[in-house]
């Protein structure tokens, strides 16, 4: 894949990108249907061990040749390790909610990470956040309310898991700002897998089951995959403005439902989809107004919900 730096111009352009996030996003989708799978047979945590074992060398490889070996050295290792820990237990709480809730309504809740994006820029990054937005977030809360109806007789409470690995999600999210802008994406991507690596290993031992040779196809697929979600994703955000890519990024509810009803059977109430609907709604007016602010950048971790 050549990965370009350069926004690419007019219609052609944005439609590119638009093809190239919806691809990302469906590999996402892919990512997560393959871990509900594989929970059948293995623990969540020896599932992303294996994921970022077979994922390092192919990131490692796609890093150096993009960027070159002087993308590899860090400033800030305890940042990257910080952030590792948010995506492992970020990873660990969502793959456990979807033993119990159906995809799509997993997926919908996990909308819910730029609302808290949002919502804790205030606190840790000192950004204002103005009344427009916060009635966005507001509202989106709302949508996550309707989907987990909290006190209703089909509460569940692994819609928290999701809703933790949301905010776990932000954070790291959040976190990446704190790393020197004269770090690359490059750098970033590569450390997001070594420190998960590291930490889902040193931390899945108790639970080890030998892998079967029937499954390590799905392990190397769940490492292409995921993987290959996250490069698409970062190259679609530059070769269009935020605005054109990121509503896009809601397109994994259509694959969720889609693959959670091809392969499991299940079908979201219409809770779940009201829900969703005005979390999507929400976040999109948070992306149009971000986009919109005088001076500041949008990067695709401030509005993607599918980075992991």
């Amino acid at each position: 894949m050549t990965v370009s730096s350069e926004p690419t111009e007019g219609a052609a352009g944005s439609t590119q990108a638009i093809l190239v996030m919806c691809a990302g996003v469906l590999c996402l989708v892919l990512n997560d249907s393959l871990a509900k799978w594989l929970m059948d047979h293995y623990a969540p945590l020896q599932i992303i061990f294996l994921r970022n074992l077979i994922a390092l060398p192919l990131v490692t490889i796609m890093v150096v040749s993009v960027a070159g070996r002087a993308a590899l050295p860090t400033r800030h290792p305890g940042l990257h390790l910080m952030r590792g820990a948010f995506s492992v237990f970020a990873a660990l709480c969502f793959f456990l909610s979807i033993r119990a809730l159906p995809l799509a309504e997993a997926t919908s809740l996990i909308f819910a990470a730029p609302l808290f994006i949002t919502a804790l820029s205030v606190p840790l990054l000192r950004e204002h956040v103005g009344l427009r937005r916060w009635t966005a977030v507001i509202v989106g809360f709302i949508g996550v309310l309707i989907i987990v109806r909290p006190g209703a007789a089909t509460f569940q409470t692994a819609s928290l898991l999701v809703l933790c690995a949301a905010m776990l999600y932000a954070l790291m999210m959040i976190s990446a700002r704190w790393i020197a802008r004269d770090e690359s994406v490059w750098t970033t991507m590569f450390y997001i897998v070594l420190f998960p690596m590291l930490i889902s290993g040193g931390l899945s031992w108790t639970e080890w089951q030998t892998p079967s040779l029937a499954h390590l196809p799905f392990f190397v697929a769940i490492a292409i995959v995921g993987s290959a979600g996250i490069v698409l994703i970062t190259q679609a955000f530059r070769l269009a403005p935020a605005a054109i890519v990121a509503p896009f990024d809601y397109t994994a509810l259509l694959w969720a439902s889609l693959i959670g009803w091809l392969v499991w059977s299940e079908v979201p109430d219409g809770w779940t989809y009201a829900g969703a609907a005005v979390i999507i709604a929400s976040g999109i007016y948070i992306v149009f107004r971000e986009t919109r602010r005088p001076g500041t950048p949008v990067r695709p971790e401030r509005v993607s919900a599918r980075s992991e």
